[in-house]
């Protein structure tokens, strides 16, 4: 029998921690504590040497169910459609006029926060409406 195994989902991205806190405020979720003997992770951060300074951040559910997103320096910049995005569930059981007013109301909470809204695909009779967004560095999400 194959055993579950946890997940954590990594982002190369240009500036980690704001990639990061960008998507604590999407999913509610937190940063962690910092290591032991550390007051703060910028304390942690400037004990390391100058070229791992800033190089990676990470956010946890808080109710531990959720997996851990991890956010790692990269010297290129997003060139290409991501080939895996996180669908972000804000509509999950509506449909018509009241699923799109859920996709709508977090479209904006995001755009407020530094997101991109793409063109709203509708309902076609076979899937719901969905706002496929992109985050502030541009890597594609969506609010299904």
């Amino acid at each position: 029998m194959a055993s579950v195994r946890q997940v954590q989902v990594t982002f190369d991205c240009a500036d980690p921690e704001r990639v990061a806190r960008f998507w604590c405020e999407v999913l509610g979720y937190v940063v962690p504590p910092p290591p032991e003997g550390y007051a703060s992770w910028a304390d942690h951060d400037r004990s390391l040497p100058a070229e791992r300074q800033g190089a990676s951040f990470a956010c946890v559910d808080p109710t531990g169910v959720g997996p851990r997103l991890y956010f790692q320096r990269v010297p290129e910049g997003k060139v290409v459609k991501n080939r895996v995005h996180l669908d972000v569930r804000v509509g999950t059981g509506l449909v018509g006029a009241e699923r799109l007013a859920a996709l709508e109301a977090e479209c904006a909470r995001l755009e407020a926060l530094g997101a991109v809204r793409g063109r709203l695909l509708r309902a076609d009779g076979v899937d719901e409406s969905c706002q496929p967004m992109q985050d502030v560095e541009g890597n594609e999400f969506c609010l299904d």
